[in-house]
């Protein structure tokens, strides 16, 4: 039964639900447009720390002494798209003084890039620092024990990112580091030695002018202490080596850039293990040079595997003319990546 009068049905006949005005919903309506402020008054900054979203960037290009301002990130770049080592461009307040806020809207292209992966068949990056062009491999001669394996690793790490490798052997006053630099002999790699009563600081410093470099190693290696050393006012965490494992505690939790003369010297968090499942498999080999002209000789298609059976590696190694234990080395990273 009807409330309306037949007059009133009559009158209103006319009107369906099409005639009905819906009020748009304004907001999120209007499409988001491509383009982004130009910035033009953006200025060129270097970062040097990462803080749970709060960036600490030295404006300049990282050579020349500069304001040092905190900012964070702009929302397009997206989260994790600025690491330590970033050339960045900012607005807003960059004073640097206290209180004070800047905001990151542009990330320069990156020379290098550092990175490791949880495990070997995790591809998914975990970048250390960026713009780097030298690292410091630290290792300790004893306690912890070396692991020529890892510093494999570091190498092939090094070589497939552009950066130039350079071993630090710290500890040197308990062990004598000889027997574990022969396996690397066959490299074109500047070793420098380290005690804890004779630090090379002269040498280190000279390393780090007019460069970015990145520590890295082990922890429990010493990393930190020669960075402490350095950079005095760095204040780094330094922690001792379990005596019943036998394994260094972690201690830095952070990377961070420190100025040393003309030059930054990066510190990163101690590691356990550094995974490679970001590195082509062809890039493993440039990370062995010496295995590189004895593997020229390999048939076409030689895959260098341990059971292949006209591998010039594996006849060199019959022959005693290469080092099982870099072959073996190779052959393993080979066959996890």
């Amino acid at each position: 039964m009807s409330w309306l009068s037949d007059d009133d049905a009559d009158q209103w006949s006319e009107y369906d639900e099409s005639a009905a005005k819906v009020r748009p919903n304004r907001r999120g309506t209007k499409p988001r447009t491509k383009q982004r402020p130009a910035h033009a008054d953006a200025v060129p900054g270097f970062v040097v720390g990462v803080d749970r979203g709060r960036y600490t960037v030295v404006l300049g290009d990282g050579f020349e002494d500069g304001t040092t301002v905190t900012a964070t990130a702009a929302r397009e770049l997206g989260r994790g798209a600025i690491v330590t080592g970033d050339h960045v461009l900012l607005v807003g307040d960059v004073s640097g003084g206290e209180g004070t806020l800047a905001r990151i809207v542009r990330v320069e292209p990156r020379s290098t890039l550092l990175r490791r992966s949880a495990d070997d068949t995790d591809a998914v990056e975990r970048i250390i620092v960026a713009n780097a062009d030298r690292m410091l491999i630290v290792v300790a001669s004893a306690d912890p024990e070396p692991r020529p394996r890892l510093v494999d690793r570091y190498l092939v790490a090094a070589v497939d990112a552009g950066i130039e490798p350079i071993l630090v052997m710290t500890k040197t006053d308990l062990a004598d580091p000889g027997p574990f630099l022969e396996t690397f002999a066959g490299l074109d790699l500047r070793v420098v030695r380290s005690s804890e009563a004779d630090p090379p600081l002269a040498e280190l410093t000279e390393i780090v002018q007019d460069h970015v470099v990145v520590a890295v190693g082990h922890s429990g290696v010493g990393k930190s202490t020669l960075v402490n050393a350095l950079v005095p006012e760095a204040g780094r965490a330094t922690g001792a080596v379990n005596s019943v494992t036998g394994r260094g505690r972690h201690t830095s939790s952070s990377t961070v850039a420190y100025r040393l003369g003309s030059g930054w010297i990066v510190d990163t968090p101690g590691v356990r293990s550094f995974g490679l499942g970001h590195v082509d498999p062809a890039n493993v080999l440039r990370g062995f040079p010496d295995l590189e002209p004895v593997a020229e000789e390999c048939p076409r298609g030689c895959t260098h595997a341990a059971d292949e059976p006209e591998c010039a590696l594996n006849e060199a190694v019959a022959a005693g003319t290469l080092s099982a234990a870099r072959v073996d080395s190779f052959q393993r990273l080979l066959a996890v990546l």
